[in-house]
């Protein structure tokens, strides 16, 4: 009956019908008695009805109870990353989006509050994630059939569990699905001080690879290539410093590398092929510039360079679920020891607006915005 009425309340907002707003008023008359062992909690959740602008067309809102059905798991969200491709699916120009009137967020971490009578595995108590990840993660309660979540390691930090499943994952499968890595190697970045940019850097080092990364000129330079360096950076040049027609000169000790990844496009991208090595690969898995790559005929015909992209939610499509999970406790098992870190800032619900504006690059640079419900 709960989840009849959120799936009444989600059609009468594409419909032009009763606002969320006046469910929940009508909701909260109900007494707590009402509330059955099988039923969720109310539940607060950032909506969407259309696309655009985040900070214009999102709204939290209350939400009625929801069945939990016997396959279902009702989890109580702990906290949920604001991600660039959060915010590119709010906006309607991610490849994939959501059906509007839609809630906001892709991954997170929550405990399990209550399970169907038919779930097997999974206990009120439990830590778990959504695994592939799911959207709709910034709410404060998720009823989901089981098969969505995945029980982790309750040491697990809460901020590296809520984001586990899309930075990390992405530079994990990059620096293994394109070549054959040994420890000795190389491999070259853009978009160093990214998150990806930072799980690549301590990836790799925990395998021995060297890294060699690029960073934008900007004030503050000079920290952010020590920070990287503490995180195990081999060498961190600003994209001034390769101004020059022999960059393969700046890597002292370091092989060549093999591998490139790029993520901003342009100079930043040319830059990438320069220090590629004969017949090595670069990677792109993002375009944060906007400006398209260029690469010189000499590289393709004298050095053989090869150009491919990388998309996670493409990956995660193709039955990966299981070796996915399995990666995601690899990636835990190197935060809880220390090896995998990066920086990130955990805001109340109650404050999302402010968690909102940051994400969006109203206050400068700032660290990833999480969540905590």
């Amino acid at each position: 009956m709960g989840s009849l009425v959120r799936s009444a309340t989600l059609r009468a907002l594409r419909n032009g019908g009763p606002s969320f707003s006046g469910i929940a008023i009508r909701r909260s008359s109900l007494s707590v008695g009402a509330f059955s062992a099988t039923m969720s909690p109310p539940s607060k959740a950032v909506v969407y009805e259309q696309q655009g602008p985040p900070d214009v067309v999102t709204r939290v809102i209350e939400l009625p109870p929801v069945e939990v059905k016997e396959n279902d798991v009702c989890v109580r969200m702990l906290a949920a990353p604001i991600n660039p491709s959060d915010i590119n699916r709010i906006e309607g120009v991610y490849p994939v989006k959501p059906e509007t009137p839609a809630i906001g967020g892709y991954e997170g971490v929550g405990e399990v509050y209550s399970v169907g009578s038919a779930v097997k595995g999974l206990s009120p108590g439990d830590l778990v994630i959504p695994s592939p990840p799911s959207f709709g993660t910034w709410q404060t309660y998720i009823v989901k059939d089981q098969s969505v979540w995945y029980k982790i390691n309750k040491d697990s930090p809460m901020e590296y569990a809520a984001t586990i499943t899309v930075n990390p994952l992405t530079a994990l499968r990059m620096l293994e699905d394109f070549i054959n890595l040994n420890s000795g190697d190389a491999i070259v970045q853009n978009g160093a001080t990214s998150i990806v940019g930072q799980c690549v850097i301590q990836i790799a080092k925990d395998r021995g690879v060297h890294s060699v990364n690029i960073i934008r000129d900007r004030p503050g330079s000079g920290e952010a290539k020590e920070k990287l360096k503490k995180l195990g950076a081999d060498e961190v040049f600003t994209e001034s410093q390769l101004e020059v027609k022999n960059v393969k000169g700046f890597l002292a000790n370091i092989p060549e590398p093999a591998l490139g990844f790029n993520c901003v496009g342009g100079n930043a991208a040319s830059l990438v092929l320069k220090f590629l090595r004969q017949g090595g690969t670069m990677v792109t898995y993002g375009g944060m510039s906007k400006k398209p790559i260029t690469i010189s005929t000499s590289s393709f015909i004298f050095k053989d360079l090869s150009l491919r992209g990388f998309w996670l939610q493409k990956w995660l499509r193709e039955d990966k679920a299981k070796e996915c999970r399995r990666m995601i406790d690899y990636l835990l098992d190197l935060a809880r020891e220390g090896k995998l870190r990066y920086e990130m800032e955990l805001v109340p619900f109650d404050s999302f607006r402010t968690a909102l504006d940051k994400a969006l690059g109203k206050q400068g640079s700032q660290p990833k915005q999480v969540i905590r419900f």
